[in-house]
């Protein structure tokens, strides 16, 4: 993600005619086949103070922060979202394990877009107020009282890694920094996070430009939430259902 030249996609040139009808949005590729971003115009999703993404991974997550990502699981095929301060990023179910055309970006993107388009015209708000509030207590700036290296680290994530992945539909979060390691740990969201080429990105992007900056850092790690672990092992299980399922078929 990090220094990728993005290559546009042949059903890409189907959206031509939805940014003409839709001027507030224009959709833009993302590293990740199953992801697609979605850009506002002169529109603001997120509050003022919120620079950091929110992602929303299902419908009960979204019924807690964001009404807007509640009308956006009810399209067939949404899988998570991340809700950046111009942008919101769709992914969708993999493309290996649908053959329904209507999961597919050519048609699904169009739905997409009308959504939001929609909700904005119709001013659902796209946070929860009472979220709202608590963006304002989680935020991960640099903090007076951190120490020397965990403030570095923050200030760089902030000003040139973050730009850089939200440019792809994506996000970064910082988690902690083990002093006697050497290792930042570190939550990669939206397109970032089920990229084939996360761990490129992880690695060739993100660890070695803390690494140049802050001689402190030997390595970066990024990890899950409990309930993204069982999620994305009980999605691996379906895959490999399915993929089986397909094989057979094929025989």
């Amino acid at each position: 993600m990090l220094q990728l030249i993005q290559k546009q996609r042949p059903w890409a040139r189907a959206f031509k005619g939805i940014q003409q009808r839709l001027l507030s949005l224009q959709t833009m590729n993302t590293p990740n086949e199953n992801a697609l971003k979605f850009v506002a115009k002169n529109y603001k999703f997120l509050p003022e103070f919120q620079t950091t993404a929110v992602e929303v991974n299902d419908l009960p997550d979204a019924s807690q922060k964001s009404p807007l990502a509640t009308e956006l699981f009810k399209v067939n095929g949404v899988r998570s979202l991340l809700i950046g301060p111009d942008f919101i990023t769709v992914n969708k179910v993999d493309q290996e394990l649908s053959n329904n055309p209507d999961l597919q970006w050519g048609s699904l993107a169009t739905k997409v877009s009308n959504v939001i388009t929609n909700a904005i015209d119709s001013k659902i708000p796209v946070i929860d107020p009472e979220y709202e509030k608590e963006l304002a207590r989680i935020l991960d700036e640099a903090q007076e009282d951190d120490d020397d290296v965990t403030y570095e680290i923050k200030e760089l994530i902030n000003t040139r890694i973050r730009p850089a992945l939200q440019d792809d539909g994506g996000d970064i979060h910082f988690r902690s920094f083990d002093a006697d390691s050497g290792v930042v740990y570190i939550k990669l969201q939206g397109a970032c996070k089920s990229c084939s080429l996360s761990e490129d990105t992880l690695r060739n992007g993100i660890e070695s430009m803390l690494k140049h900056y802050i001689p402190e850092v030997e390595e970066v790690k990024a990890i899950l939430d409990p309930e993204e672990e069982i999620a994305l092992q009980e999605f691996e299980k379906l895959e490999r259902k399915l993929k089986e399922q397909q094989r057979q078929a094929a025989q």
